[in-house]
């Protein structure tokens, strides 16, 4: 039985990487059914809105899904088609993947870290108003309720994948009840989870420790817009955004993508690194269950990558999107 997942190319380069990501997947055996969708620039050109109705109600039916990067639609008019996309489902938690890969340039070795972002609160979530004509605020809103869901859906993510310390990033010493409320509630919860170490550093200290040393962190518990922030990051970390893998998640629904953006001086020209939208690939077929088939993609880019034959330009070769994905394909059998 095939797994029906509902795919959306997005715009730039995603037009490109995730037609690879397909035919890496597909690669695997795993039986899947793509069921193909828009949203974001080309959505708007077609359809006339930026998140179609039909979409999101492809990505419910199917409660699994996989995009490329969209367009900030803001200045046009739209809202941001990601925060849409996270709201109307009703996905929460952000998970961002880094690792480093023999083969890529990095000051480091043995890094893989997890940054779990809240993606529905603070200041994303883009509640602001004008005070007067000059002055402007952006409110910071955090709610026991979303903090706690982050918290145990982080845990459970550790539990789950044999991970075993949760680092939750904050400023309470500053924003004593926002971040206050984030971090009391990650310790709350951690209480349910007595074989995992749970401790807290302050955002500032661990952009700091992500450069002198990453190997301290595994999972980095991030309110919204640190999060985001972090991800890249540890995307630099270990030497290319185009390496950064992860997800979207719900209570019953997952939607996975790269952490890098449309990169439109590289679209239409062949030449885009899929990789993070593999191993975003990667990542849907571990969910879906199918771990076997997961760890061979990830096996297969390790071996391209160490290699150094098939390289995109952003890791120092010269080939092409269908290059690197066809010695991804090859050094999976």
């Amino acid at each position: 039985m095939a797994y029906p997942v509902t795919v959306i190319d997005g715009d730039g380069i995603g037009r490109e990487i995730v037609p690879a990501t397909m035919r890496v997947v597909d690669a695997t055996g795993v039986s899947v059914e793509w069921e193909e969708k828009l949203a974001g620039e080309l959505a708007v050109e077609q359809l006339g809105e930026a998140v179609p109705d039909e979409t999101v109600a492809s990505i419910r039916k199917n409660k699994v899904a996989i995009k490329g990067p969209l367009t900030n639609l803001v200045a046009r008019g739209w809202a941001s088609p990601n925060v849409t996309l996270r709201s109307k489902l009703g996905l929460f938690a952000q998970v961002r993947r880094a690792r480093t890969f023999e083969g890529v340039p990095s000051p480091y070795r043995g890094v893989d870290v997890v940054v779990v972002r809240e993606a529905t609160e603070d200041t994303y979530a883009g509640v602001e108003q004008w005070v007067g004509p000059d002055a402007s605020i952006a409110i910071k809103f955090v709610t026991r309720a979303t903090a706690e869901n982050v918290a145990r859906f982080s845990m459970n993510y550790a539990r789950k994948t044999g991970r075993r310390k949760i680092t939750v990033a904050h400023k309470a010493n500053i924003l004593k009840l926002t971040d206050g409320l984030f971090l009391q509630s990650a310790r709350n919860v951690g209480k349910e989870f007595p074989e995992l170490t749970v401790n807290d550093h302050m955002i500032d200290n661990i952009a700091y420790q992500l450069v002198k040393n990453p190997r301290e962190y595994d999972i980095i518990l991030a309110p919204n817009i640190y999060g985001d922030i972090l991800a890249d990051l540890t995307a630099g970390v270990v030497g290319s955004l185009g390496l950064g893998f992860g997800g979207n998640f719900g209570p019953d629904i997952a939607l996975f993508e790269a952490v890098h953006g449309t990169a439109p001086g590289r679209a239409g020209k062949g030449i885009a690194n899929p990789i993070a939208m593999i191993l975003s690939g990667a990542m849907m077929l571990t969910h879906l269950g199918e771990t076997a088939a997961a760890s061979s993609i990830e096996r297969a880019i390790e071996a391209v990558l160490k290699e150094g034959k098939v390289l995109t330009s952003d890791l120092g070769g010269r080939a092409t999107t269908k290059e690197i994905t066809e010695a991804i394909i090859a050094a999976m059998r």
